[in-house]
């Protein structure tokens, strides 16, 4: 394992440049954000001058800055995207996540490339491949195991990234059509319409309901915490946190609860070290089930699990509140667990009851007051009439999924990150000097002419000095250690010291910015490797010429055009997934073996998903042990005509 693998990076996703700052702030050794084009977030673009904005935050730390280029692009995109890349270039970026294939064969300054997950990595062969084709990290795909991460790791050299937490697609990154196929927004271009979270009617061959409007293909959110050194032994070294739609709030929390997890790991393994520079402080507990999440789940990492999906609801119904005590006409007493009775309620929280027909009702509290003088009982003033309330009674178990007085304290300054640095002040024939090293062994120097006086105290003289040079609370440093190489605490003005002081600091800020260096593009292979097919079909998601070009080099014959194009016209698959409706629904053959029940009441395959006029075939290729969804294309979007649509026909064979 080089020595790259053993730096550990925690990568955090940001909306906007503000919330990229705090997650810096938070302990992100990189962040990860969209431009503003292309970036597979429809609604979470950026300007590159904001970028550029973040960028000098984050180098301050060693942390770097990824920006997310992601989209498949049509060919009168291409130009518009190259030079967009050479601004993201001048503007500091470290690194761009690439989809489509045809920014390989573009201009491009020597800017590090990333496969993002949309590349659906999930092979030693297509790993590889990537690698050698020039990109230094790779977004490995999500359903993978240990052992299937380790064989890549081991066969590879380039930077193995993984998802560790947050929404789960239950498709194969890249994989995933159902979208454009029924509105004409396309996954692979950053608008998904979130068919996944829908709640379906499964039926099987002989129209019988088996599963009732249920959301069974709602995922629960990724939770690695517990798998974060089976992760690195595996040959993780990027762990990225899912949440370019998500709040402040979101973004300080989890970066902060995986900080400390990792801190905890590179504290006990000295082999790892911290891909950027400082430690953090935080005024508050991080805690991941706060925040929106349909309860968790760590996939497939350690072997295929029966209960992954959200299938009830895709809603957050947050931490458990207590229980109704009594009802009113305007109001509701709850009587808190005990775990929730010290911080109570407040006005403006979000609760949250099941129905005797396990709907999901929610309510922001207008007012909230405990009753009487007792921290367990709270009457609640909900912002819904009473009367629509339905099946609230003593008894009802209620949860809280806004909780304001931990938003509010979100809202505030929540971190702060310091460098640690090691000063020494020195004697000069006409003054003193300081020295100042920060943990990655940049120095910053300063000297001042002075007078220098004997000092009538000297303990109180050498405390001033040191309080003096100590503060640094306006930086993004704190001292280690303070030391006085002079002949005697001399007394000296505050002036001179603070002068001293802020000279050294403004040179080490010059002398880590001279010293940071920004990662280099990897060199493609060459002569350029082969890719592990000859045959792409529209799974492949080429949608310009230059990704057929890049392909066609490579030495793939046929290669069909994306499903965007709209040359798949009849059934195909729109959506491929290691999740098993039949597996999570208890009707798997293999599990069905000697079990009596639900099997045997289910008639011929397939199954179908319906939602409303949606109809949606299941197919289940065991080998692999994944599912296919088979639909067609609706007619409303097969008459739009793509705009500037590639210029190649479906399987047509290179030159």
């Amino acid at each position: 394992m080089s020595l790259a693998r053993h730096e550990i990076e925690l990568l955090a996703p940001a909306r906007t440049v503000e919330i990229g700052i705090e997650a810096i702030n938070h302990g992100a050794d990189a962040v990860y954000i969209g431009g503003p084009s292309f970036g597979a977030r429809s609604n979470a673009s950026n300007e590159v001058s904001d970028i550029a904005r973040l960028v000098q935050h984050a180098h301050r730390y060693n942390s770097k800055i990824f920006t997310t280029l992601n989209t498949i692009l049509r060919d009168d995109e291409l130009e518009p995207a190259r030079k967009l890349i050479w601004q993201l270039y001048d503007a500091g970026v470290d690194a761009l996540i690439v989809q489509d294939m045809g920014i390989l064969e573009l201009d491009l300054p020597p800017i590090q490339l990333h496969a993002s997950t949309q590349t659906d990595i999930r092979t030693v062969e297509k790993a590889k491949f990537l690698q050698d084709a020039g990109f230094s990290q790779i977004v490995l795909a999500r359903e993978l195991t240990l052992k299937q991460i380790r064989d890549i790791s081991a066969n590879t050299h380039c930077a193995i990234e993984f998802f560790i937490h947050g929404a789960l697609c239950v498709a194969y990154s890249g994989q995933c059509f159902i979208s454009h196929a029924h509105t004409g927004r396309s996954a692979n271009r950053g608008d998904c319409s979130q068919a996944c979270r829908l709640p379906y009617n499964v039926m099987d061959g002989a129209g019988q309901v088996v599963a009732f409007e249920q959301h069974v293909l709602s995922m629960k959110d990724n939770d690695q915490s517990a798998n974060l050194n089976a992760l690195i032994d595996a040959g993780v070294s990027s762990f990225k946190i899912e949440g370019r739609y998500k709040d402040m709030g979101y973004v300080k929390n989890i970066t902060a609860h995986y900080r400390l997890l990792l801190d905890e790991i590179l504290e006990a393994r000295p082999e790892l070290q911290p891909a950027s520079s400082g430690d953090c402080t935080f005024y508050f507990q991080p805690d991941p089930d706060r925040n929106f999440n349909r309860g968790s789940t760590d996939y497939f990492v350690n072997g295929r699990k029966e209960d992954i999906g959200a299938f009830e609801s895709p809603k957050f119904l947050g931490l458990p509140l207590g229980e109704v005590a009594k009802v009113g006409d305007k109001w509701f007493d709850i009587a808190l667990n005990a775990e929730q009775q010290p911080t109570g309620m407040a006005n403006g929280d979000g609760i949250n009851y099941q129905t005797l027909t396990r709907d999901i009702i929610g309510m922001k509290v207008n007012v909230a007051e405990p009753v009487g003088k007792s921290e367990r009982l709270w009457r609640v003033y909900p912002n819904e009439d009473m009367a629509a309330l339905k099946d609230l009674k003593p008894g009802v178990a209620v949860n809280r999924n806004g909780d304001r007085s931990w938003e509010n304290a979100l809202a505030k300054k929540s971190a702060e990150r310091r460098i640690g640095v090691w000063m020494s002040l020195s004697d000069t024939p006409d003054g003193l000097r300081l020295s100042v090293t920060d943990e990655n062994g940049n120095v910053g120097e300063a000297s001042v002419v002075c007078d220098r006086q004997a000092p009538q105290n000297a303990e109180k003289s050498e405390t001033s000095l040191r309080e003096n040079l100590g503060k640094l609370g306006a930086t993004i440093f704190s001292a280690n250690d303070i030391s006085l190489a002079i002949a005697q605490p001399w007394f000296v003005p505050a002036s001179a010291v603070n002068t001293l002081r802020r000279d050294a600091i403004n040179a080490l800020e010059a002398a880590r910015a001279a010293a940071y260096i920004r990662p280099q593009r990897t060199p493609a292979v060459e002569p350029p490797v082969p890719y592990p097919e000859d045959t792409l079909s529209y799974l492949a998601n080429v949608f310009n010429h230059k990704a057929r070009d890049f392909y066609a080099k490579h030495g793939v014959k046929v290669i069909e055009a994306a499903y965007e194009s709209h040359e798949e016209l009849g059934e195909v698959s729109l959506m491929i997934t290691k999740h098993c409706v039949r597996f999570s629904l208890s009707l798997c053959p293999k599990q069905a073996k000697g079990v009596t029940g639900v099997q045997g009441q289910v008639k011929a395959e397939p199954l179908q998903l319906v939602n409303g006029k949606e109809k949606l075939t299941l197919r289940f290729d065991c080998k692999p042990c994944e599912m296919h969804v088979v639909g067609k294309m609706k007619k409303s979007v097969l008459n739009q005509v793509p705009a500037a649509p590639i210029q190649f026909y479906k399987a047509r064979p290179s030159a």
